[in-house]
């Protein structure tokens, strides 16, 4: 429908009846000293001429080679995967409250949910998470009404914007958030938050941790999804929370992305954000539909697990797309990645980095050299981003670069960045 505004003899009728004589007096409670006359702006311009002007200032963009990971992760994109996207039935789509005309995206969120349980190891999964930090946020809450306890221990290892976001939360929740270096636990503890692998991109052994925990539930954040291609199933663990925006959903600058949490059948009732069910019609055909709807906030209001109102399934819908088209090649796509992160790793070591870790990785790893900050703005100047310095995040972690390697960091590429060297 078109969007047709008010006239001026409308504008006035309202006016009258709410007993002001202009717009302006709406907005009384405003000191003036703060309020704009007239914006300064350019005037109109035509179509051609914006055109023309965001050429200009595209064109200032800089294309760098990027060896940055750290949360947001470069990975190739299929063209099928925005084509189907793109798709009108697909992106103006909102919630489907109504199954009997939505049976085409309940599947696909049916089938997205899926293939996150096969990855992850769980039993139930959502497609309803605004991104993977409030997703750890959100688990946080969860583990707390599940245990009736008050506490979580979150190892500092853990991406430190995840860490900020998942303070927020629990400040909002009473919830007793303590950092720390090792993972440790009490008869307090509602749940150890770990990341595997972690920050500096080192893999841990989720059973063990398990096993020194006991009774603790152990949230597990995976925040490069790729990495569960080549790793053990993070089954180990009662939640399962990560970022799934590698699965063909561009970086973008920031989003939006996609939330993924997962845990076990007993906890089903505990998950936050919206479930499709597959069930049967009166006529004994396959259908699916939203399940388990007592526990979302349309129904429970405050009473409800909480409050998620944003739909993320068409970024859930790429992922589907992605994965299908992936399929069992997603083992040689983490091999590769796997594979140069390596190389890139031992040719540092030879050119003069230390290492800072002993354990293994996956795409990601840490290496030291004395003025390194220097080091990474003369690579800058060459269009080369060498990773991130782990100092602005870790004050005790001087000249230490993250480095990270996907499977668009070409070996000739690499060799580059080493050529600079």
């Amino acid at each position: 429908m078109n969007f047709i505004p008010s006239t001026e003899t409308e504008q006035e009728d309202l006016l009258k009846e709410v007993g002001v004589s202009s717009v302006r007096d709406l907005f009384n409670d405003i000191p003036d000293s703060v309020k704009i006359d007239k914006l300064d702006v350019e005037e109109a311009l035509t179509e051609f001429k914006v055109k023309k002007k965001l050429e200009g200032l595209a064109a200032k963009n800089k294309i760098l080679k990027s060896f940055v990971g750290a949360g947001s992760y470069n990975h190739f994109i299929p063209s099928v995967v925005d084509h189907i996207v793109g798709r009108s039935e697909f992106y103006t789509a909102y919630t489907p409250y109504q199954p009997e005309i939505s049976q085409g995206i309940l599947q696909a969120i049916f089938e997205y949910q899926t293939m996150i349980c096969s990855l992850t190891g769980q039993d139930v999964t959502n497609a309803s998470m605004y991104d993977g930090a409030s997703a750890m946020a959100e688990a946080c809450i969860m583990a707390c009404s599940i245990s009736k306890k008050n506490k979580i221990v979150i190892l500092k290892s853990v991406h430190p914007d995840y860490r900020e976001v998942v303070k927020t939360y629990c400040s909002a929740y009473s919830i007793k958030l303590e950092e720390v270096e090792e993972v440790s636990a009490d008869e307090k503890t509602a749940a150890v938050v770990v990341q595997n692998p972690d920050f500096f991109g080192r893999v841990t052994d989720l059973s063990k941790i398990k096993e020194y925990i006991g009774e603790t539930l152990l949230i597990s954040g995976v925040i490069e999804p790729t990495s569960l291609f080549v790793l053990k199933e993070p089954s180990a663990a009662d939640i399962v929370v990560g970022e799934g925006h590698s699965f063909g959903n561009g970086m973008n600058f920031g989003g939006p992305y996609l939330g993924i949490i997962a845990t076990k059948d007993k906890f089903k009732r505990q998950l936050p954000g919206r479930i499709v069910g597959q069930t049967t019609d009166t006529e004994g055909k396959r259908g699916f539909m939203l399940t388990l709807q007592a526990r979302e906030q349309h129904i429970r209001r405050e009473k409800a697990c909480s409050n998620i109102c944003s739909n993320e399934a068409l970024c859930a819908l790429a992922a589907t797309v992605y994965l299908s088209y992936v399929g069992k090649s997603g083992v040689n796509l983490g091999d590769v990645c796997l594979q140069r992160a390596h190389y890139l790793y031992n040719k540092l070591l030879e050119k003069g980095f230390s290492k800072v870790f002993d354990a293994p990785f996956y795409n990601e790893f840490v290496v030291k050299l004395e003025n390194v900050r220097e080091l990474h703005s003369q690579l800058l100047d060459k269009r080369i981003m060498a990773g991130v310095l782990l100092e602005d995040y870790y004050p005790e972690m001087k000249d230490c670069l993250l480095f990270c390697c996907t499977e668009m960091n070409s070996k000739e590429e690499i060799d580059e960045l080493l050529g600079a060297l």
